[in-house]
């Protein structure tokens, strides 16, 4: 088999001689469940060359993941839940339900159910399906949304799944303005036309109102600078019928949302705009050339989290820190990491992936938010950080979970036996809780306001850990700290045995009752005394409410 794959995967280190694919089998077998919008099966992407007959376990009907996909030789089984006018909680749950049913290893969400602010799991249709996955041994992994970058914006934060943010890759998908006097302007797009706009007439607008009079100029470049937003424009400039525009923003980099518009169009910043105009009322004959489907590779920095992408906590369990990774989710249909432990519970398959993960970006510098003029992110955009798919093939150790973890987490959150029950569809007693879910990060709560008070607020958390890799193996604990808050952690050296054992440690965090800050973070690594793992977990402290 020929493995064609795209730029996402040389981004994220897969090699097809080494590494995760080769290791994986390129995810022979696995069946990757996908609630979304649909597929075309007749595309050349799903080709079934070269694969092995459908698994005899299936339930259903799927179709090959196809040769430019993150696990070539997985299959994909799409369950259309999302439609032309929007996405029905009824359709998401049939869909997730028939999945389980059918038999997938992976579900892969990239959506979420319109709820209240103010809400509880048991409201949260995905929660409470994608509970019924976790029980049966399916991975969920799920997008945290896409309103961001305020705090509180995360969705999906379920602590049974995996909560993935959006990062960028150093990739770049861009077309080119060219101006008659050799001006040249780079602008980014994903409009899907394989033309060019060539030697047009340029015309300035101002602005973009009246569609009666750009019909006008439809057979030109039309340049438009109004206070319209970017969707009143292009939905006046595609009505009107012109050969294309150039809208002038503010923002030089507009939003993904409409770079993917279906209308050649050129988004330009305010700066190079001017230059446009001052072009257009100076030549007598101003033109200009719009070629677009121009790739970049190797952009820094990246990654970067996206400013779209859903930030943490998550309202609705506040104490587990969400999300749980940045993965490459800007100008990508999906990802996965190939699953090579199909032994693995979920929740040591997300322990792999978070505690591998890494935390600087391709300059060697933290990864950066894009919402927040380039400054170092914090876990509560990245989680644990970006997801490295090789490392995470043989993490060392393992935080795991079972079912009944998440619902000692729901007790103790004083979820009443009725919630309880919408969300697992079995009663409990609750005689065992503990908000203290075995989790491979941390955080901790903190008042916002100073009282005046000098006494100090010690925040404990357990944790045990699950040796995967070599038999006798010793770890010692590595602290990065946090401006005013005391970090410890004991017993500071884990010495396993043998392969499989539990060895648990208690990580404390001592600070005044107020922070001076919003967000303050450190991390809590063990790392193997031969170097041949570092289990690393972020560790927060935040003042933020909703």
């Amino acid at each position: 088999m020929k493995v064609h794959t795209t730029h996402t995967s040389q981004f994220l280190g897969l090699s097809p001689s080494s590494g995760a694919w080769p290791t994986a089998n390129y995810g022979e077998d696995i069946i990757i469940g996908l609630v979304d919008t649909g597929i075309w099966p007749e595309s050349e992407s799903f080709s079934d060359e070269g694969m092995t007959e459908v698994p005899s376990r299936w339930k259903g009907k799927c179709e090959p993941a196809g040769t430019n996909g993150m696990a070539p030789r997985a299959r994909i089984a799409m369950y259309k839940a999302i439609w032309r006018y929007g996405v029905y909680e009824s359709d998401v749950l049939a869909a997730i339900d028939q999945a389980i049913q059918d038999g997938v290893d992976i579900l892969s969400l990239s959506l979420t159910v319109a709820i209240e602010d103010d809400f509880f799991l048991e409201d949260d249709s995905i929660a409470v399906a994608s509970f019924a996955a976790m029980e049966k041994g399916v991975f969920v992994a799920a997008s945290a949304g896409n309103d961001g970058p305020n705090y509180f914006t995360l969705v999906n934060g379920a602590p049974w799944m995996l909560t993935i943010g959006a990062g960028t890759i150093d990739r770049k998908l861009e077309g080119v303005l060219t101006l008659g006097n050799g001006n040249q302007f780079s602008f980014p797009t994903v409009y899907p036309g394989n033309y060019s706009l060539s030697h047009k007439p340029l015309v300035f607008m101002d602005g973009c109102g009246n569609v009666n009079e750009l019909k006008k100029v439809k057979n030109k470049i039309i340049v438009c600078k109004d206070n319209l937003t970017f969707s009143d424009q292009i939905e006046n400039a595609a009505s009107a019928r012109v050969s294309g525009a150039v809208f002038i923003s503010n923002y030089s980099s507009p939003s993904e949302f409409y770079t993917r518009s279906s209308f050649p169009a050129v988004y330009i910043g305010l700066q190079d705009g001017q230059r446009v105009i001052d072009y257009i009322k100076e030549s007598k004959d101003p033109r200009g050339t719009v070629e677009f489907r121009k790739t970049v590779t190797g952009t820094k920095p990246a990654p970067r989290v996206d400013d779209y992408s859903g930030r943490g906590p998550f309202a609705s369990c506040r104490n587990v820190l969400k999300p749980d990774l940045l993965a490459p989710g800007t100008l990508v249909l999906a990802s996965w990491s190939p699953k090579a432990h199909p032994d693995w519970s979920p929740a040591a398959i997300r322990s792999a992936l978070m505690t591998t993960a890494y935390s600087l970006d391709n300059t060697l510098s933290p990864i950066k938010d894009a919402a927040a003029n380039d400054s170092p992110a914090t876990p509560i955009d990245i989680g644990s950080g970006h997801v490295n798919p090789t490392k995470s093939l043989d993490p060392g150790l393992i935080y795991d979970a079972a079912a009944e973890d998440y619902i000692k987490l729901l007790c103790a959150m004083n979820y009443t036996n009725k919630q309880i029950r919408i969300i697992t569809r079995s009663n409990h007693d609750c005689k065992n809780r503990s908000l203290d879910l075995n989790y491979p990060s941390f955080i901790a709560y903190f008042d916002s306001y100073d009282s005046g008070s000098k006494e100090k607020v010690v925040h404990r958390f357990q944790r045990t850990l699950t040796n995967v890799g070599d038999p006798m193996s010793n770890y010692s604990a590595k602290l990065i700290g946090m401006d005013g808050i005391k970090v410890s952690v004991e017993p500071q050296k884990l010495v396993f045995k043998k392969k499989l054992e539990k060895l648990s440690y208690t990580l404390t965090l001592e600070g005044p009752r107020s922070l001076k800050e919003d967000v303050v973070h450190g991390s809590l690594s063990w790392v193997h005394d031969g170097g041949k793992y570092v289990v690393r977990s972020p560790v927060v402290a935040t003042s933020v409410t909703p």
